[in-house]
């Protein structure tokens, strides 16, 4: 980087003559400030202890011009244990900086040095305060009309706001406090401009699960209902749409999250800490930020990362040897496009690949490319300047091989990183980054460049907020003027710009240290093999392969870094999910059976509990002993089975006995390509042989059987004869069921039919 450039009209005689006309009004005015500011040189460095802590709360203009009234707004506060009194809170305006690292260095000054901060203007712009309590808090309000400043050529300026008073300890005036900030002055466009691009993100965590209902639309269930509240009015990523709208910059959006909150447009449900699920709920809140977004991109430059936003940097250096990792990129690259377009309707380019903070060496740059994309987002603080150019060169760079690094400004693009929820942080991290960008655009070069920001990934609310403020405070367009990400890719290269891809030794260590492990990759490539040789036998494969796609490539998201465990635990659910799924078709288990006979059936039932049937299965079953038991003319015999959703079949096999005896038989499934399918199933079968010597002992029996039979007949048949013929010889008046009555002991004799 060429931080120590010079900023033109700088010019060292003016200022001079400014610093004379103050010195003579301090001297003639305030002899002990005076004395303070020229001090020996020795003392001069030396930095006062503060006692008053002074906080910016706001500054409009941020970027004023001639004839504005700049007002400051702030407090101070008394941490010390004395009161302080007869104070005044002042502004003081310092010489025009030569330079960027003169910006960071007075940024990252504390305390007043007398000789090196400058003295105040007129006092009449003055805050008397006549009383300061210890722990107590004052606001202020600094009213200056900006041709009161006595502001020289276009430049940065350092501002200081402090409170000067007295303590029962100090009764001298003394300097107790002071807050230091940049104000640039540009108050004409500039003849050259440079063309200056924002990177405005939309990209959040993973929240969808590999889970889905059952239902025609498949409603997904969630991990949890957070994205709700990033998307509400007020949230983290409705700031982003609301704030971005009216401003000139370039979206860049993970699809993951069009196609997560598209979903709960249609219905989602959110997975319940006793694994259940229950009904999202907020559906109308994701149709709001939907059609938001959708109108605010509209004209717009859209940038789309692959889908899920895939951990570059982790791919390159624990994943690409891992069997079929980097073959998920190009998938996730043609998702993006689509679901732009599907639910944004707009076109998305997808030829730009973002690692993380930017940070790239070969590696990286190899796989960022892998999926088509010809442009890598990396940042001044990683493919860095030699400082020979003495400026900043644009921020496309040729890299070899047909790419481009699009190298985005350290200094710019991590302006917003800190703790923005605190005003004064806010308002002065604006101010220092319109202080860098005018900075810029000043470094004597003749030809116009192309400067990039890439900030945080996931900015805060108040991080978007005051993101809005910096853009808004350029949109005068007096020294940048705004391009889209495309335009500052496609721009003219200096031709003496660093072009040398950092080496691996390079890389950040914190930032590697963050990085998904091997072992998530050789899970991914587990759950990538389970699910490709389960869809072969869907008959509606898309059902899992789209949900689970997806999936796959939510667990190689850069939104794991800094949540190994949480990570992890979402690798393990999806696989346990899907294994779930495909023990869903298998053989039932089955008791043992007894085969009598020399041949016979054994039946084997195949059980689908899944919604949509599944083909191209074999079922196998195989003899543990064939020359005692055998299928067909060997020991196994296979049959194509199909099952329909939530059907049980049952499949037949003929099976001969060769000899007596228990008979191991194993069933198992197989998918069309001879790979082994869930659980084999093992069962007993107690064959008995029938010999020939038993079947002629079992035929003579059958034969004596039937001879007796024939035997008993004949015999009957004779007896029924021989008592018809008996019958036919008694009188014809005689019944032949009646026989005499005896007349022994009775005196009379009488018939029967009397």
């Amino acid at each position: 980087m060429a931080e120590a450039a010079d900023i033109q009209g700088a010019s060292p005689a003016p200022v001079r003559r400014r610093w004379l006309r103050r010195a003579i009004v301090l001297l003639a005015g305030t002899p002990v400030l005076a004395a303070l500011v020229y001090a020996p040189a020795p003392q001069a460095e030396a930095v006062q202890a503060s006692s008053v802590d002074v906080q910016l709360v706001s500054m409009a203009p941020t970027a004023p011009v001639k004839g504005d009234t700049l007002t400051i707004q702030g407090t101070v506060v008394n941490t010390g244990s004395e009161t302080v009194t007869d104070a005044h809170v002042g502004l003081r305006v310092g010489p025009a900086l030569t330079d960027r690292s003169s910006i960071d260095e007075t940024a990252d000054r504390n305390g007043f040095r007398a000789g090196t901060d400058p003295g105040e203007i007129d006092s009449a712009y003055a805050v008397k305060i006549a009383s300061l309590p210890s722990k107590v808090t004052q606001n202020f309000t600094l009213t200056v009309p900006v041709n009161k400043l006595e502001l020289d050529k276009d430049g940065v300026y350092q501002l200081g706001v402090s409170l000067s008073g007295v303590t029962d300890s100090r009764p001298s005036e003394q300097v107790l406090g002071i807050k230091r900030t940049f104000l640039p002055w540009q108050p004409e466009a500039a003849a050259k401009r440079s063309q200056l691009t924002y990177v405005w993100p939309l990209i959040s965590t993973t929240r969808v699960t590999a889970e889905t209902g059952s239902d025609e639309l498949q409603t997904p269930v969630f991990l949890n209902d957070s994205l709700s509240e990033e998307i509400k009015p007020g949230g983290r990523l409705e700031q982003m749409v609301t704030l971005g709208k009216d401003l000139p910059v370039t979206w860049v959006i993970d699809p993951d999250l069009l196609y997560t909150v598209d979903a709960m447009t249609k219905g989602y449900r959110v997975r319940t800490p006793n694994g259940k699920s229950v009904q999202g709920k907020n559906k109308a809140v994701a149709e709001q930020w939907l059609s938001s977004l959708e109108a605010a991109v509209q004209g717009k430059k859209v940038v789309a990362l692959p889908f899920a936003d895939p951990d570059l940097a982790s791919l390159a250096h624990h994943g690409k040897d891992v069997s079929g990792t980097l073959g998920q990129l190009r998938p996730a690259t043609d998702k993006a496009k689509a679901a732009v377009q599907t639910v944004l309707h707009v076109p998305a380019s997808t030829d730009f690949s973002w690692p993380v903070n930017g940070a790239i060496d070969p590696a990286i740059v190899n796989v960022a490319t892998s999926a088509g994309a010809h442009n890598v987002l990396t940042r001044s603080d990683s493919l860095v300047e030699s400082g020979a150019l003495g400026y900043t060169p644009s921020a496309a760079r040729p890299i070899g091989a047909g790419t481009t690094a699009v190298v985005a400004d350290a200094e710019l693009s991590t302006a917003f990183e800190g703790d923005m929820l605190n005003a004064g942080s806010s308002t002065l991290a604006v101010q220092r980054f319109l202080a860098h960008s005018l900075a810029l655009n000043l470094q004597r070069t003749d030809e116009q460049r192309s400067f990039v920001v890439t900030p945080q990934r996931m900015p805060t609310v108040s991080q978007a907020q005051t993101m809005a403020a910096a853009v808004r405070g350029l949109q005068g367009g007096r020294w940048t003027q705004p391009a889209d990400l495309e335009a500052a890719a496609t721009a003219k290269p200096d031709p003496g710009a660093a072009t040398q891809v950092p080496g691996a030794g390079q890389y950040p260590e914190d930032l590697r240290k963050q990085e998904l492990p091997v072992s998530a990759f050789e899970k991914i490539r587990t759950t990538q093999n389970t699910l490709d040789h389960f869809k072969v036998i869907l008959a509606a494969p898309d059902r899992v392969e789209i949900p689970f796609g997806n999936t796959i490539n939510r667990e190689m998201s850069t939104s794991w870094r800094g949540r190994a465990d949480e990570a992890r635990l979402y690798r393990d659910q999806v696989q346990e999910y899907l294994i779930g799924l495909t023990e869903k078709v298998k053989v039932i288990p089955k008791s043992d059976a007894t085969l009598s006979g020399h041949s016979a059936t054994i039946p084997v039932s195949v059980q689908n509990s899944l919604v949509q049937d599944v083909h191209d299965l074999v079922l196998r079953v195989k003899s543990a002993n064939p020359s005692r038991l055998m299928f067909g003319d060997s020991g196994q015999a296979e049959q194509q089975v199909t099952v329909q959703g939530d059907h049980t079949q049952t499949v037949k096999f003929p099976a001969n006995a060769t000899a007596s005896g228990p008979v191991e038989v194993t069933a198992q499934l197989f998918t069309k390509d001879g790979i082994p399918y869930g659980k084999e199933r093992r069962f007993t079968v107690e064959a008995t042989e029938i010999t020939p010597t038993v079947m002629l002992v079992i035929a003579g029996g059958v034969l004596l059987l039937v001879l007796a039979g024939i035997k008993m007949y004949a015999s009957r048949k004779r007896v029924a004869a021989r008592a018809a013929a008996e019958e036919s010889e008694q009188p014809s008046d005689e019944s032949p069921d009646t026989e005499p009555q005896s007349t022994e002991g009775s005196g009379t004799s009488e018939t029967v039919d009397r």
